[in-house]
């Protein structure tokens, strides 16, 4: 069967999909990866799957665009003939499964996170909401990482219950990230680890990090991170030199090794404003690493209070000082242990091939369903 997955960056589809991808090819599919074309592009095809580059406005709102997008997708499904598409991020799930609709080509959507829009609830939510409602009629499965989105798509009619799927997020692949032997580190080393916009709390993090800093507590802030070059709610970069010279936040850029960085450090922070399922934070789990994430929306479903980690406010400096003062606070012996309590909710709750079964699951019994139907016919 050809199967094509679809995501608004090759980065995405490596990092995030490389399970998937292998899982299929090993079950005898052809596989064809179709993004806007980076340097992760390349990266695919050594996997074995075929590559396409689809350019796409990921953030943008403006309708002449987006109908060209549209038909992009039109012409090339109707190209390349797709059995099925995995469509993610929120342009492939609204205007691929609208072209899926109309060649008649099954697709599954998954809603990675509700992002910005959601959050912000702004006149683009509205037409957002449309898109969706009328786009979600297509998919066969629309899978969600955490029920607070999954509920909140059923409770607005965008879909209905029977529709929806839960998958653990991304996954993790729990057998490639393997914890070191835990060393508290002096000073204490924070590290979080996000795209450089003001939802993902970093506003937060560097206010939380001058505070215990003022207080004398010996700590280092570290960011690993980019900007997003079209988002409009990227953190200014004057703020971002500001915290630098002061020493508030320890800036490592963008990373290639997420492991080493997440090795060399004590706690994995994350005061996000809302998540879909946080892979920062799946990644420190595996990695036997305590956590601080917001009480919110995707840092829910991984954080357990107080066993693996310490949630604090949204939008909170000083509740997440507190809790970073707290982690502080706990012995080497307890923070091994919450980091090993972490690395079994990653292993029993989050790996990768509980998502990767789900997919194949719903794959397996659609095309059951269509040979039946074609025996009856």
């Amino acid at each position: 069967m050809r199967i094509a997955i679809v995501i608004n960056t090759s980065w995405n589809i490596f990092n995030y999909r490389k399970g998937i991808i292998k899982a299929l090819l090993n079950e005898g599919h052809e596989v064809i990866a179709i993004a806007p074309e980076d340097e992760y592009s390349i990266e695919l095809q050594t996997l074995g799957c075929k590559f396409i580059n689809l350019p796409m406005d990921n953030k943008g709102v403006n309708p002449y665009n987006d109908t060209i997008l549209f038909f992009r997708f039109l012409r090339l499904y109707k190209n390349i003939r797709p059995q099925y598409v995995l469509h993610y991020t929120i342009k492939p799930n609204i205007y691929g499964s609208l072209a899926c609709g109309l060649l008649s080509i099954k697709c599954i959507s998954n809603v990675s996170g509700l992002g910005t829009v959601f959050i912000r609830q702004d006149w683009i939510f509205k037409i957002v909401q449309l898109l969706y409602k009328f786009a979600f009629t297509i998919p066969q499965r629309v899978f969600f990482q955490n029920i607070d989105d999954q509920n909140l798509f059923v409770e607005l009619n965008i879909l209905k219950p029977s529709k929806t799927g839960l998958i653990p997020g991304s996954g993790i692949n729990t057998n490639e990230y393997l914890p070191e032997i835990y060393i508290k580190h002096k000073p204490f080393k924070f590290l979080l680890i996000a795209r450089l916009l003001k939802d993902k709390g970093i506003y937060e993090y560097a206010k939380a990090s001058q505070i215990l800093k003022e207080k004398g507590l010996d700590i280092e802030c570290s960011l690993v991170g980019f900007y997003d070059r079209e988002s409009e709610y990227n953190i200014l970069k004057a703020d971002l030199t500001y915290w630098i010279q002061n020493d508030y936040i320890n800036f490592i850029g963008e990373s290639k090794n997420i492991t080493k960085n997440i090795n060399q450090i004590d706690c994995v922070v994350l005061p996000s404003y809302r998540e879909g399922t946080p892979r920062s934070l799946l990644e420190a789990m595996a990695l036997g690493k305590p956590i601080i994430a917001t009480s919110v929306p995707g840092c829910k479903e991984v954080l357990i209070d107080g066993e693996n980690g310490f949630f604090c406010e949204p939008k909170s400096a000083e509740s997440l000082a507190n809790a970073m003062i707290k982690m502080i606070g706990l012995s080497e012996d307890s923070l091994k242990e919450m980091g090993l309590k972490g690395r079994n909710i990653a292993v029993n709750k989050f790996d990768e091939n509980i998502v990767i079964q789900s997919y194949l699951k719903e794959i397996t019994v659609n095309n059951v369903l269509d040979s039946s139907n074609s025996i009856i016919s």
